[in-house]
């Protein structure tokens, strides 16, 4: 039988990822969360910074990260630097400093611009679990375990759902951007 709580507790979970980096992208205060999308390529995978170093806030604009092993102060420098945070690390022996700049207008627009695109891509993944539910709708049909009415009704629910989660993702993208515009 057709499970929709599942295909929604998916796009729970789209939302959840979203809203997570939301939280890292930074509003003009030093916050270690900013860092947590931020992967290093040590080891020959992908970590995450507080996985290599110990991540510090000493001042409300100062982002300090003790590396742990000198051989990977550069691999997180670069990787700063390629992540869209806009930072510049400062390097001192196995200390990098991140500065935090005060939010300019081009930066508030920059962010905004990132801010869609980033809620862009969750409501991507939304729909794709929609597109999912509706090809197992079509299966079960097919295989006749559901009937034609049953499948419309389970699509119509489905697509209310899609709905309500892409409402709730673009409230999410306006409050960040006032929050991102309140000087």
């Amino acid at each position: 039988m057709f499970d929709e709580k599942s295909h929604s507790l998916k796009m729970d979970k789209a939302i959840e990822v979203f809203s997570k980096e939301l939280s890292s992208l930074r509003t003009g205060r030093a916050n270690a969360a900013m860092l947590d999308f931020v992967k290093v390529d040590v080891y020959g995978q992908q970590m995450p910074i507080n996985q290599v170093g110990s991540i510090t806030t000493p001042e409300p604009r100062i982002i300090n990260i003790q590396v742990w092993d000198q051989n990977n102060v550069n691999l997180v420098d670069a990787a700063i630097k390629k992540s869209e945070l806009g930072l510049n690390p400062q390097i001192d022996g196995q200390l990098i400093r991140l500065p935090i700049p005060e939010l300019n207008e081009e930066r508030r627009t920059e962010l905004k611009k990132l801010i869609k695109s980033m809620g862009e891509k969750c409501k991507i993944s939304i729909r794709n679990i929609r597109r999912d539910a509706n090809e197992e709708l079509k299966k079960l049909l097919k295989l006749k375990e559901i009937g034609e009415d049953e499948e419309k009704s389970f699509e119509k629910n489905v697509q209310f759902i899609t709905d309500k989660h892409i409402k709730i993702v673009d409230e999410k993208i306006a409050i960040k951007e006032k929050e991102i515009m309140t000087i």
